[in-house]
């Protein structure tokens, strides 16, 4: 008769890799989104805008739209690099002047 084989499986010690952490391995956020001044969207508009796209009560719409308005530029979003893209180009598809960038 055949004798049964006897498989052991022997398992090497798995190596731990500690990384430090780097900008590499830092979350993607926070990035901004900002819609600056400019010569042809009517203030109401801007507002309206506020409204639609990011759903802000009126109050808050308004008090951007007035930072627009009066110090020329207003941070809309944050958040991670993709969504603040996906806001400027939205915004910009409204008309308005949208940028964004990493948060200082």
């Amino acid at each position: 008769m055949p004798s049964a084989l006897s498989v052991t499986a022997s398992l090497a010690p798995v190596e731990q890799q500690s990384v430090a952490a780097d900008a590499a391995t830092e979350p993607d956020v926070p990035w901004i989104t900002l819609v600056w001044n400019d010569p042809v969207n009517l203030m109401s508009y801007v507002t309206f805008v506020f409204q639609t796209y990011f759903g802000y009560s009126k109050a808050k719409a308004e008090r951007l739209m007035m930072d627009v308005h009066t110090k020329g530029r207003a941070v809309v979003s944050t958040g991670a690099r993709e969504r603040m893209e996906t806001d400027t180009e939205a915004l910009q598809g409204y008309g308005l002047w949208a940028t964004f960038q990493k948060d200082s």
